[in-house]
């Protein structure tokens, strides 16, 4: 028996003798010329000429923006900066606080962003001895002035008397407010405050602890409070 004539094989084979409508004979020559594999290497071409002139646009954008990192920000004047003795020559914006100088600028980290309010503490650095919310403080304020934060408070690898304090009496938990609780202890052991454990948790107030290590805080201060020396303050 014979097979019935396949349509597509004919297509595929203009050799095949079968007879075609007339509209299939001039369809013909174009199917016969235009294959799977020339149609996928078409459909190729197309999208990679699609994408050649996004990605040549992306190219000559990311130039001059690249450049436009070295330029100065406009507005931006120059401050000098003294951070744990060291000197820091800057150009910053006179709106850019001392909390983002630090860590944006200067790449100290240890001086954390908290509520950004002056609510938390966590800012806590010294300015000339004294504690001050860094978040509040605009950097340019403080030009010549002696900053101090927590990465300078160790000498040659010793820890200071409330660091150490801190360690012995477990006074932090997950850590965040911890370097703002010990810049303002630090600051308060010059502080003129009354002895007992209620003054020292007036003195602190403005140091917000979530996990609640006040206790254990306040035992900290209180040691480094009995072993200071003022020399090492």
């Amino acid at each position: 028996m014979d097979k019935p004539e396949n349509p597509r094989f004919q297509y595929d084979n203009p050799s095949s003798t079968g007879s075609k409508p007339e509209t299939e004979k001039q369809r013909e020559p174009s199917l016969g010329r235009f294959s799977r594999r020339a149609f996928l290497a078409q459909l190729g071409a197309a999208g990679v000429a699609a994408t050649a002139t996004p990605l040549a646009a992306a190219a000559q954008v990311e130039t001059p923006e690249t450049a436009e990192d070295q330029v100065a920000v406009p507005g931006a004047v120059p401050v000098t900066l003294n951070v744990n003795g060291k000197e820091y020559q800057l150009r910053i914006e006179p709106r850019v606080t001392l909390l983002d100088a630090l860590r944006d600028r200067l790449q100290l980290f240890g001086t954390k962003k908290g509520c950004d309010h002056g609510q938390c503490g966590a800012c806590t650095v010294h300015v000339n001895g004294r504690r001050v919310n860094s978040c509040l403080s605009f950097a340019v304020m403080h030009q010549g002035d002696r900053i101090t934060t927590i990465e300078g408070l160790a000498q040659n690898g010793q820890l200071s008397l409330v660091q150490q304090a801190f360690v012995e009496h477990d006074g932090f938990q997950c850590g965040y407010c911890t370097p703002g609780q010990i810049m303002s202890a630090s600051a308060l052991l010059t502080e003129p405050i009354g002895p007992s454990d209620e003054d020292v948790r007036v003195a602190m107030s403005g140091n917000i602890c979530r996990c609640g290590a006040y206790n254990n805080i306040v035992a900290a201060v209180q040691q480094a409070r009995g072993n200071r020396n003022p020399s090492a303050v």
